[in-house]
């Protein structure tokens, strides 16, 4: 392993990096949205609604990444609507996510008490008060390791955006490994890139639900 190739390589992965990262963290903000929304119209039955949502989470939970990135880049444009392989990447991941992030936030929502909500009520609370109060902070604090877990997923499932022709991580190494043959320099730079990306989120996950269990929520 010639670490004098692995130091000329550092730019190249470095700004493969910083693409992954901004892509991928709008996908996932994008799908923490659309979960969101989706958890509440499946968790409340919303007429109509409803049922939309749960077409679009079978849809998209169980197709990959690929094969959706592949409809966005290469399907569309038959339809008259072209897309930046950027935006691809991003609506991809964060149609996917919002299908996970959703079912993640729908189980904490489950997990209220029907007697938390109907004390709350018998408070004179609102509707909207004894979401935001009450119903909100226990789904969420619950949801937190299944939050994670999500993000760690999709910020992992950004590694098939080359097939688009975006130069993220895997596109870079792929690339580079075509032109110089310097495969174990790549991958090993690869597994590292890929590290500095995914294991603070671990921790702070890790964190976070620490401290939400020392706070008592969710118990």
């Amino acid at each position: 392993m010639n670490i004098e190739v692995m130091e000329s390589y550092l730019p190249l992965f470095g700004k493969a990096l910083w693409l992954t990262f901004w892509i991928g963290w709008l996908g996932i903000l994008l799908a923490f949205v659309i979960g969101f929304a989706t958890a509440i119209v499946r968790h409340y039955r919303i007429p109509v609604l409803h049922r939309i949502a749960g077409v679009y989470i079978e849809l998209f939970r169980n197709t990959p990444l690929l094969v959706q990135l592949f409809f966005l880049y290469f399907g569309l444009p038959r339809l008259g609507i072209k897309l930046d392989a950027g935006l691809c990447g991003i609506l991809g991941l964060a149609l996917l996510g919002g299908a996970y992030m959703a079912e993640t936030f729908r189980s904490g929502l489950e997990t209220v008490e029907e007697t938390q909500i109907e004390s709350a009520y018998s408070l004179g609370m609102t509707r909207w008060q004894v979401l935001r109060l009450v119903v909100l902070p226990e789904a969420i604090s619950v949801s937190i390791p299944g939050f994670t877990a999500n993000v760690i997923f999709l910020l992992k499932e950004t590694s098939v955006f080359s097939a688009i022709s975006l130069m993220d991580l895997m596109f870079t190494a792929k690339d580079l490994i075509g032109l110089y043959y310097k495969t174990t320099e790549c991958l090993v730079l690869l597994v590292i890139f890929y590290l500095i990306m995914l294991l603070p989120v671990s921790f702070f996950g890790s964190y976070l639900e620490r401290r939400v269990r020392r706070a008592g929520f969710g118990d």
